[in-house]
């Protein structure tokens, strides 16, 4: 009667084991997963794989960014204009725009002095015709009053617009608010002479706008990104299949009991989690790269 009570508590045990484990198994999809949904969220921060969901603040700046502020030439003041009328913009507009917020308080806090932001959010005229003089792009006005969100770059006489914000492209949002910071300071005693674009990416450029000499800035821009959006999605799903072969290892070695075989599994998922994340990192260093030859092909923005 022992043997059989003891074979029982045993596959319980492994079943135990292996229950655990699968608990896990999700926890290690959504990582993979969570990249996909989060496109190009790298661009934010590339130095992070993942957000911690504890923690309610902004990520912190990337180090390109820091970069950027700590050779500023001189004082950069940002102007936030978030002119959002109730009744036409929700929740998830409004929360974007205070996200938006933190991200320019993070500016200021590392900017050291040198960058002053100026939000304009109470909506009257003076401050809607403030905002399109400084380039930003009205929206929502079939649906009320005119809204506007978007930020305004200046240095003396140089200026940067990023003309429409959307939460669709937060993701990018840090870093085309510092090549515009970077584009404004580009005649102080700090800046750094353009690097020219290789001929892949200006051949990249080109392929993925073919009417380059007739697109604005922030439409061929815009291309750059719808592009570079379905490249890494694509890139997303097929390495998902890699991970996902590897947590199936892994599950299996949990359940044979071998320690040398969950080791060895757990190596390989490690190795495929870093693969994808290369290959996707490296389809945004591409995507930034091309960003930065548009500007320079086109001219900076007004």
């Amino acid at each position: 009667m022992s043997q059989p009570t003891a074979g029982k508590a045993g596959a319980t045990g492994k079943k135990r084991a292996g229950a655990g484990f699968r608990a896990l198994v999700p926890g290690l999809a959504f990582f993979a997963a969570g990249v996909a949904l989060s496109a190009l969220w790298f661009l934010r921060a590339p130095s992070h794989t993942s957000a911690d969901p504890a923690n309610s603040g902004p990520p912190p700046l990337s180090d390109a960014t820091k970069a950027v502020l700590q050779r500023l030439g001189a004082p950069v003041e940002i102007r936030f204009y978030s002119l959002l009328d109730p009744a036409s913009v929700g929740d998830s507009g409004r929360e974007f725009s205070g996200r938006v917020d933190q991200l320019l308080s993070q500016y200021e806090q590392e900017g050291a002095g040198k960058i002053k932001v100026a939000r304009v959010n109470l909506n009257s005229s003076a401050a809607a015709n403030a905002a399109v003089a400084d380039g930003i792009k009205p929206f929502n006005m079939d649906k009320g009053d005119a809204c506007y969100l978007g930020i305004a770059v200046v240095r003396g006489g140089q200026k940067a617009t990023l003309a429409s914000l959307a939460p669709e492209w937060e993701a990018a949002l840090e870093s085309d608010l510092s090549r515009a910071i970077a584009g404004v300071d580009a005649t102080g005693p700090h800046a750094q002479p353009a690097r020219k674009p290789d001929v892949a990416t200006l051949e990249a450029v080109k392929h993925t706008i073919p009417n380059l000499d007739t697109v604005t800035v922030e439409e061929g821009s815009r291309q750059l990104k719808t592009a570079a959006l379905a490249k890494y999605k694509k890139t997303a799903q097929e390495t998902q299949t890699r991970v996902e072969q590897a947590q199936e290892r892994l599950l299996q070695a949990q359940n044979s009991g071998s320690a040398s075989d969950q080791q060895a599994a757990l190596k390989d998922l490690q190795q495929a989690k870093k693969e994808q994340t290369d290959k996707l990192k490296e389809i945004a260093l591409a995507s930034k790269a091309q960003q930065e030859a548009l500007q320079q092909l086109k001219g900076p923005a007004h």
